[in-house]
């Protein structure tokens, strides 16, 4: 069956939409499903458009169980999923279990040329198969860079391969630098989506999110401020506080 994937607006109705980070912490599978279940409560309670389940702490198997729970019990929520090292494997979890869309980490510049082709022909093939967005990085946190090719090279390429670019800094709970959003943004031209992936703060969003189209939050939202913490109520309602700003 040959799909026809919804775009970025058509799947988030909401301007500057929010997508927040499940971890996966815990110390057993039980223990994960279990806080899972009360983060994902207590984000879209407060506001929070989207959830990605990643398998940070976990495992892909940690990650199913998680799945598994949102398809028979939320599945009217939207859900993503992004599997650290394993496209494919993201894919086929996104049909086994009808997630809403899928974020994966690079979809260009990461490959030498021989590897890339490879890579674009698997792309082609594997969203021609489901209706899951996804949503790409370029020059993504951690990844390499082996392409070759120039920023604006790979950010069309990237276009052809994804439904929204996601831009970062240089690390998980680090701010991406605001010249980088705007560099990316008159890149990749106003129309075409462009998502901050890390370092998004309260006292940042609007400055970011007055340039992008949207927003992946894991940090901020814990009492720690950082990915080992517990999701706090408070950082929840004050950031979104903010966002609601730039939807007035």
């Amino acid at each position: 069956m040959v799909y026809q994937n919804k775009t970025f607006n058509d799947l988030f109705k909401t301007c500057k939409p929010v997508l927040a980070m499940i971890h996966l912490k815990g110390d057993s599978r039980e223990e994960k499903l279990k806080i899972a279940k009360h983060e994902i409560d207590l984000l879209l309670e407060n506001d929070i458009d989207a959830v990605i389940i990643e398998n940070y702490f976990g495992s892909t198997e940690d990650m199913e169980e998680v799945l598994k729970y949102i398809y028979k019990e939320r599945k009217n929520i939207i859900y993503g999923i992004n599997v650290l090292d394993d496209d494919k494997k993201a894919f086929e979890l996104a049909m086994k279990y009808d997630a809403k869309f899928i974020q994966i980490d690079s979809v260009a510049g990461h490959l030498n040329v021989e590897e890339d082709k490879k890579f674009h022909e698997f792309m082609n093939q594997m969203r021609s198969q489901t209706n899951a967005i996804v949503l790409g990085g370029v020059r993504f946190k951690y990844q390499p860079y082996l392409s070759g090719r120039s920023l604006e090279e790979d950010l069309t390429i990237a276009m052809s391969r994804c439904d929204g670019i996601v831009v970062t800094g240089e690390g998980t709970g680090m701010e991406t630098d605001l010249e980088k959003i705007r560099a990316f943004r008159t890149l990749i031209g106003n129309d075409f989506p462009l998502i901050v992936g890390a370092g998004l703060t309260a006292e940042n969003c609007c400055s970011q999110l007055s340039i992008a189209n949207g927003a992946i939050v894991g940090s901020y939202l814990k009492d720690s401020y950082k990915d080992t913490g517990d999701v706090c109520v408070d950082h929840v309602k004050h950031f979104m506080e903010e966002v609601f700003k730039l939807r007035d």
